[in-house]
């Protein structure tokens, strides 16, 4: 474990050490946790980031996962519920080492052993979260999932039914996939949640070791 009081010098440690889980304060003394993680995610880096900060403000809330923080967690907490939300954290990150696949859904497609997503030939840009978020899609194409669900399974955190981070979410990764496609993948289910799907299927594949029903 590796405990630093600054930002300059934990960003230092995050770009020079490798880490299994990061603990980021959001209100660092000399730089905001946020432009730490804004900076550690641009420079290609995927190490789940659990954020601590004294502020229970949905826009913080918001903004930290979309800069690609993985978990948010308000003080004061139970140290007993950090240790659980870390373990989450690392379970999923294990998983995701183990695998090796490639999953397509018409011209999109993903490969998340080299974090790679295209549509088509162009290359799309995505956080950690909204690779998180759109694996968790292609997991369960075809499927109405409810935005508890996705909260649930993607963020780790059961949000308030009056939030609007889920929405958010889908909007920007919907900006990224979609907007410069006349087919559209992810679609809104209103009352029910969001699915992603294809007019034609025939071009879909599921990763090689999921074969069969998901």
């Amino acid at each position: 474990m590796d405990h630093q009081l600054t930002g300059l010098d934990g960003y230092h440690a995050l770009m020079t050490e490798e880490f299994s889980v990061i603990l980021m304060d959001v209100m660092l003394p000399d730089v905001s946790g946020f432009e730490l993680v804004r900076n550690y995610r641009a420079a290609g880096k995927h190490t789940p980031v659990l954020f601590l900060t004294a502020k229970d403000d949905l826009s913080d809330k918001i903004k930290g996962i979309e800069i690609g923080g993985d978990d948010y967690l308000t003080k004061p907490f139970a140290f007993a519920e950090l240790i659980v939300r870390m373990k989450s954290l690392l379970r999923r990150a294990n998983q995701a080492d183990y695998q090796s696949t490639i999953m397509q859904i018409a011209d999109l497609k993903m490969d998340i052993a080299k974090r790679t997503v295209h549509r088509g030939d162009k290359p799309i840009k995505l956080t950690a979260k909204e690779f998180s978020l759109l694996q968790f899609l292609l997991e369960r194409r075809g499927e109405v999932l409810p935005r508890s669900i996705i909260a649930s399974q993607v963020w780790d955190m059961n949000f308030e039914n009056d939030t609007n981070v889920i929405d958010v979410a889908i909007r920007r990764l919907r900006i990224k996939i979609d907007d410069d496609h006349d087919e559209k993948l992810i679609h809104t289910v209103r009352g029910m949640g969001y699915r992603l799907e294809a007019v034609d299927t025939a071009l879909d594949s599921k990763p090689s070791h999921e074969a069969g029903n998901v």
